[in-house]
């Protein structure tokens, strides 16, 4: 949860150094400011949250790896913006395998991979230090995502770390991202921030061309896909009242054997900002309304009060039950024809 909260505070600390005072008076910048963020164009996200409790049922460390994994995978595929991991009643009857982990809870362990799988190879060992949780993530295959960039390509951003060497003569920082040698970006940041870096077009790195800091949501703006963030919610409801988008999520998906059935290509969903499809645990989403102080008064059939839809993605099942990783897979698959006619209308 540590790593979320420094990436968020990375952005924030980058818009306000990005926005410094150059002569103009307060009020001045304020106004600068304000028409600066009402043209920016908002962009949709779709985000997915995700029971804890799934990693308390898996009886090894390697397979919790795995399924977060998993987890991990599904939500690169599917472009997925933002991962809420929620804590729910989900305590086995024989133990949990992260019992003796350092006491750490399934909660922490599945945002840790989730964070570690995210972040670029070349930054995750100046990011993330040793830790038992990630003893097998070496047996995970790789997301491959747009800004897990190799040595040899060259994009418009990369992602970096700032490093301890700083040039002070020209108030510039050295950034690794990932490059045979670092480059040099035009602003002083304290070493071991994680920054995304444009890279103009100037491919020489022997050059003193100082390259750029920006916001990590500025590819996104430009149509690619950089990555999900991660965050942590104590309860189901955690998911909705503390959602990081100003205005919140406009609109809810639940899944569940017990929803409606629409076919993908029937289904309509409206025009959103923010979309959020929840997923359940071993018992499904039901329990964990059941186990949610603020929500536990409703019964099933009162799910229309907390999501827009409840929807069965996968009807007519062979199998008695669906795993929590499955039905991330099927929903997501499900899904993108209704996303993308949104997206695309």
């Amino acid at each position: 949860m540590a790593k979320r909260d420094k990436k968020q505070r990375t952005d924030t600390e980058v818009e306000a150094e990005l926005n410094g005072n150059n002569g103009e008076n307060d009020d001045s910048r304020s106004k600068k400011k304000l028409r600066k963020k009402n043209k920016r164009k908002e962009i949709p996200t779709v985000s997915m949250a995700v029971p804890a409790s799934i990693i308390d049922n898996v009886p090894t460390l390697e397979l919790a790896t795995r399924l977060a994994g998993q987890i991990a995978r599904a939500a690169t595929i599917f472009r997925i913006n933002e991962v809420i991991v929620f804590d729910n009643k989900g305590n086995p009857d024989n133990g949990s395998v992260l019992d003796n982990l350092d006491d750490e809870s399934g909660a922490a362990f599945l945002m840790r991979i989730l964070q570690y799988l995210e972040t670029p190879q070349y930054l995750r060992k100046a990011l993330f230090p040793m830790h038992n949780s990630l003893r097998f993530v070496g047996l995970l295959p790789p997301l491959d995502a747009p800004h897990h960039l190799r040595k040899h390509e060259w994009g418009p951003y990369r992602e970096g770390v700032t490093v301890k060497e700083r040039d002070s003569n020209s108030g510039a920082t050295l950034v690794d991202v990932g490059l045979v040698k670092s480059v040099i970006v035009d602003q002083i940041f304290e070493p071991g921030r994680r920054v995304t870096v444009a890279m103009g077009t100037d491919r020489n790195l022997d050059s003193d061309l100082p390259r750029q800091v920006v916001s990590s949501s500025k590819p996104s703006e430009e149509g690619a896909y950089w990555g999900y963030q991660v965050r942590y919610a104590h309860n189901l409801s955690s998911v909705f009242k503390d959602c990081a988008y100003k205005g919140g999520y406009d609109f809810i998906v639940g899944t569940s054997e017990h929803g409606v059935v629409i076919k993908s290509s029937d289904l309509e969903l409206p025009s959103f900002r923010h979309l959020l499809i929840a997923f359940g645990g071993l018992s499904g989403l039901e329990e964990s309304i059941e186990e949610d102080d603020n929500l536990k008064n409703m019964q099933a059939h009162d799910t229309e009060h907390i999501f827009n839809l409840y929807l069965n993605t996968c009807p007519n099942q062979g199998s008695r039950t669906i795993r929590t990783e499955e039905a991330i897979f099927i929903s997501l698959q499900y899904f993108q024809e209704p996303i993308n006619r949104v997206l695309q209308g």
